[in-house]
């Protein structure tokens, strides 16, 4: 059973690179027009340029900074105003800061803890009627490996990542009888800038491809009972799953000494 997204529109935030871009690439070729989110706007356009030659979809291109106030709403108004309706979401947009938290910048956690929560969740409350009424109708929140256990030197991001894992199973759900398909992607370590900013230090196991992780989302959403989550790499699932079988003392202990390593 495979998803089709012939004759829909799909929003993706953080569309300028990594996970944002791939899944710009795989969704055109299959079929969905696109509306590309993110502050780069040359990147943006170059994208764009290239997809509407290489798949002939329908590409539209804003540049906003989803972390400033009220963007969300901003965003849906000037879609509306566009007439222009999303019918899948993938909520991509986000960033990590790696620090012991006492050395974190406090305007730039609140950043952080805005665009990886605030942001996601005020996107699909925006979009979520229009996600609802389409039979076909995908939204895709990225979560992380660091949902599933707390990460010191990355306590805040790890915690965002808790949230947004827990947030979107409870939508799948709450859609599971109905037409939307609601999944929760966790990658791992993913060949991406993500670690331009967060850091090499950031970064646990071996990389993934975007064009590995993006692929695996699509083809999980093709299955005929996909479930609410789904974590990229098989190493990656063994130990996210063995957080399960430890006291929350060793888990953390264990996270912990691998994430201070390079302190």
């Amino acid at each position: 059973m495979t998803v089709s997204y012939q004759g829909t529109t799909t929003l993706i935030t953080g569309a300028s690179s990594g996970l944002g871009t791939e899944f710009a690439q795989q969704l055109a070729a299959r079929g969905s027009d696109l509306v590309l989110v993110a502050r780069r706007l040359d990147r943006l356009e170059a994208l764009a340029t290239e997809l509407r030659a290489s798949s002939g979809r329908t590409v539209t291109v804003i540049a906003a900074d989803l972390a400033a106030p009220d963007a969300a709403a901003h965003l849906a108004t000037e879609l509306e105003g566009r007439g222009i309706t999303i019918n899948s979401l993938i909520n991509n947009a986000g960033f990590a800061t790696r620090n012991r938290f006492e050395d974190e910048d406090a305007s730039r956690i609140a950043e952080e803890v805005d665009l990886n929560v605030g942001v996601l969740v005020d996107l699909t409350s925006a979009f979520y009627s229009q996600l609802q009424k389409h039979d076909n109708g995908v939204l895709i929140n990225i979560a992380s490996t660091a949902a599933f256990q707390p990460v010191p030197m990355m306590a805040v991001y790890g915690a965002t990542k808790a949230f947004v894992l827990s947030f979107t199973e409870a939508l799948w759900y709450e859609n599971k009888d109905r037409g939307l398909r609601v999944l929760a992607l966790c990658p791992g370590a993913t060949k991406t800038e993500f670690f331009d900013i967060a850091g090499e230090g950031a970064r646990v196991g071996n990389y993934q491809t975007a064009e590995q992780v993006v692929s695996l989302a699509l083809s999980t959403l093709d299955k005929r009972n996909p479930g609410p989550s789904v974590i990229s790499g098989t190493r990656n699932k063994l130990t996210a799953g063995s957080t399960r079988l430890a006291s929350r003392r060793a888990v953390v202990n264990l996270s912990g000494s691998i994430t201070t390593r390079n302190e």
